[in-house]
């Protein structure tokens, strides 16, 4: 059965970094392009982020560039989520989810429909 599970969520304060992690079982997580959603309470779920399956071409949503950065190492089928500097606006629900092709594209590999695999999510709580 192929699955991916998130991680590394938490509560922190306002300023404070949590690094969240995406594994996958049942699949070659390698070979596809990964992003990130967030879906914060009371509203829809939205893109953060996508890293190509090369690991070297990575696009993010504007509310989070320069304070969040995705990383993957193959070796361990294993995608990252390094966030810094959170703000309480960061606080929701983080999804990472996988596409079938290795590439994010800038605008398709924004939307929910792109992606066939999703995990279950982890909590991300920023206090202020």
């Amino acid at each position: 059965q192929s699955q991916l599970e998130e991680s590394g969520g938490g509560l922190v304060q306002y300023g404070e970094s949590l690094r969240l992690s995406c594994g996958a079982s049942g699949f070659p997580l390698n070979d596809y392009a990964v992003g990130w959603f967030r879906q914060a309470p009371g509203e829809e779920r939205a893109w953060v982020s996508c890293i190509n399956s090369g690991g070297y071409n990575m696009n993010y949503a504007d509310s989070v560039k320069g304070r969040f950065t995705m990383s993957r190492d193959n070796a361990k089928n294993t995608v990252y989520l390094q966030m810094d500097n959170l703000k309480p606006e960061d606080t929701a629900v983080y999804y990472c989810a996988a596409r079938t092709v290795s590439s994010c594209s800038l605008v398709r590999g924004t939307q929910e429909s792109a992606y066939a695999f999703w995990g279950q999510g982890t909590q991300v709580t920023v206090s202020s």
